[in-house]
């Protein structure tokens, strides 16, 4: 018969198996669904947009056709060279203007800013990414896993406390058997 003691001590494990692998399932999802969808992820890194997407939220963006991109949509691109900013910028469009072409020329502007980018821009083809939605503070776990150390802790210890629960189950299940044997009954 099992002692109360240990009767908790499985029940905790079984809760923290749950738990472990709710969080799991929820990072798995937060990865693979908005992929399934044809989503692209993006860690917010600056202040911009504070207010509406906070420094380290992750937004999703979907890629529309260019010509249904209007004045308040939020998108993600790369400002031109000019600008100096090498990498993704993710601002809500200001205005929409006719190059001499007839082309399409942006303005943006971050929500947070007092005023629009100094720079405007064409988009280079016919679709853009713009932001479907976006999750406060979870762009911090992503800047945080593309750090090796992160990463081999993040799978480093889970392991290593399967493996000395292991250990300890087998050593106790080894000690009952060697009691037995002393005690003359089979194993």
């Amino acid at each position: 018969m099992e002692t109360r003691s240990r009767q908790r001590t499985r029940r905790t494990g079984r809760l923290a198996s749950g738990a472990a692998l709710a969080v799991v399932a929820a990072l798995a999802a937060m990865a693979l669904v908005p992929a399934l969808l044809g989503w692209q992820r993006y860690v917010i890194v600056s202040g911009s947009m504070t207010g509406t997407y906070d420094a380290g939220s992750i937004v999703f963006d979907e890629v529309v056709p260019v010509e249904r991109l209007g004045v308040g949509d939020v998108i993600t691109y790369r400002p031109p060279p000019a600008s100096g900013i090498d990498h993704p910028v993710t601002h809500r469009i200001a205005a929409i203007t006719r190059d001499r072409t007839g082309g399409r020329v942006y303005r943006t502007k971050g929500d947070a800013n007092a005023a629009a980018d100094p720079w405007t821009f064409s988009l280079g083809g016919p679709e853009q990414a713009r932001v479907r939605v976006g999750i406060p503070y979870a762009g911090y776990a992503l800047v945080a896993l593309s750090r090796r150390d992160v990463r081999m802790t993040v799978i480093g210890l889970p392991a290593g406390l399967i493996a000395l629960v292991s250990l300890g189950l087998l050593w106790r299940r080894l000690g009952e058997e060697a009691a037995r044997a002393a005690e003359g009954q089979p194993a």
